[in-house]
């Protein structure tokens, strides 16, 4: 299974030596909930096999690690997860774990743009600023070629 290695990997909820802390981005609804997370070195809610948090999870953990473009409505995706050239390789299948993923994430996406776009905004800024992006080979808000 693709994401099993986050559960060994879990770059993305730590923080390096000498890196400023990243603060998730949480949605209107999430913000009520947790208030804030920061990860300073490791984020709170990791647990032994991955996040504590399971399902409740913020959506822009669970956009990771793919980050969303909101003015170009594209996604994109950090370089430095292992995950990478699979991800991009299963994305030519319709129903690998990447391809219902993504699926997944657009689905949530389209939602927040009616309902929290200034958080689609500022995830993606935090994004941009943190991570070294790459655009996703496939754009599931565009019509199949």
């Amino acid at each position: 299974m693709l994401f099993d290695h986050c559960a060994q990997c879990q770059r993305c909820c730590h923080i390096e030596p000498d890196f400023p802390p990243l603060e998730v981005s949480l949605t209107q609804d999430e913000a009520r909930v947790y208030g804030s997370i920061c990860i300073e070195s490791s984020c709170t809610h990791l647990g032994a096999r991955g996040c504590d948090l399971g399902d409740a999870k913020p959506v822009s953990c669970k956009l990771y690690p793919l980050s969303f473009a909101p003015n170009s409505r594209t996604f994109q995706f950090d370089i430095e997860c292992p995950l990478k050239d699979r991800y991009f390789e299963q994305l030519s299948d319709p129903k690998s774990e990447a391809s219902l993923h993504l699926l997944s994430m657009s689905k949530i996406i389209k939602k927040l743009e009616k309902t929290d776009s200034a958080f689609l905004l500022n995830n993606y800024a935090i994004d941009v600023d943190y991570f070294e992006l790459e655009a996703v080979p496939r754009n599931p808000f565009e019509p199949p070629k």
